[in-house]
């Protein structure tokens, strides 16, 4: 009897193991197949990918992945320009300057000043935005757009002499490290915090994303940007951009350049399309990190 149910219990062991094997390889097969029709990126590569993101941002795209990659094709189809990465640890070479740069006030917008100066190629949705801006009985003011090299340096050195080198790099970009020098991006206003309290702040948060704008320093964020808030800083980074901003990356615009920037040559590379935008096919980049030999010169310190 005992014999018996040692017999009977080995049989039923090996029933459960044979019923569950089959399970196990179609979902490692399944990790390796493609998630999406647009790339040949598996999610096991995906995974791979999102890794240094925030936890939340790794959920988000890891349960909608046949999404994400749709927005992601959509940004390839945009020049890559619009989504280099400049900030404190990615440095414009000193001699960088945008083609076609558009006077502002030629082109009957509001202006602080006379010789404010925009990329040529973001002026329909410029003057898109400000357009149903007007219709809304909102004024856009645009107070700095466009800085060389030379005229960042001019901000910067002015700010540590004013407020010293702390509260400068708090607020000011070292010269090579400032998105006005890619020629897309914009501060509204009066350039301070009293801006998030006119008219002017709430609808840019509501419609800017519509036309391809993104603020670049949310509140709070200091840790993740590197800059304080500011509400009147807004940078050009395609609709496509501003829309997988806000579904995948919490809204915030440093994450997703990030993520790009970390995975621009994989996404290219696995893209299926035939419609990659200017840029994304070259391995080159415009910006160095900060700090080696070839960006020395893009960062006065």
């Amino acid at each position: 009897m005992k014999t018996s149910a040692i017999s009977a219990a080995a049989a039923l062991s090996l029933i459960l193991l044979a019923s569950c094997a089959p399970h196990a390889e179609p979902k490692k097969a399944q990790s390796q197949q493609p998630v999406s029709p647009l790339f040949s990126i598996t999610v096991s590569d995906l995974q791979k990918m999102v890794a240094t993101m925030p936890e939340g941002i790794q959920q988000d795209i890891l349960a909608r992945p046949d999404r994400f990659l749709t927005e992601m094709a959509s940004i390839l189809k945009e020049p890559s320009i619009y989504f280099v990465l400049v900030d404190k640890q990615h440095a414009l070479p000193s001699d960088y300057v945008p083609p076609e740069l558009v006077n502002l006030k030629a082109a009957g917008l509001s202006v602080s000043r006379s010789d404010l100066e925009l990329r040529k190629s973001i002026m329909p949705a410029v003057l898109a935005m400000v357009h149903k801006a007007a219709e809304d009985n909102v004024l856009l003011l645009f107070s700095s757009t466009y800085r060389s090299y030379a005229y960042q340096k001019s901000v910067y050195d002015r700010e540590v002499q004013d407020y010293g080198k702390k509260v400068a790099d708090s607020e000011s970009a070292v010269p090579g490290t400032s998105q006005h020098q890619l020629g897309d991006t914009i501060d509204f206003g009066c350039i301070c915090n009293r801006f998030a309290s006119t008219d002017a702040f709430p609808w840019l948060t509501d419609h800017a994303w519509r036309y391809g704008f993104s603020m670049t320093y949310p509140q709070g964020l200091e840790a993740v940007t590197g800059y304080r808030y500011e509400p009147w800083h807004w940078h050009y980074i395609t609709p496509a951009g501003a829309t997988a901003q806000r579904d995948f990356f919490d809204n915030v615009q440093q994450y997703l350049v990030a993520f790009l920037y970390e995975n621009r040559n994989l996404l290219a590379s696995h893209y299926l399309g035939s419609d990659l935008g200017r840029g994304w096919g070259s391995k080159s980049e415009i910006v160095t990190p900060v700090g080696s030999a070839s960006a020395s010169e893009g960062a006065s310190r």
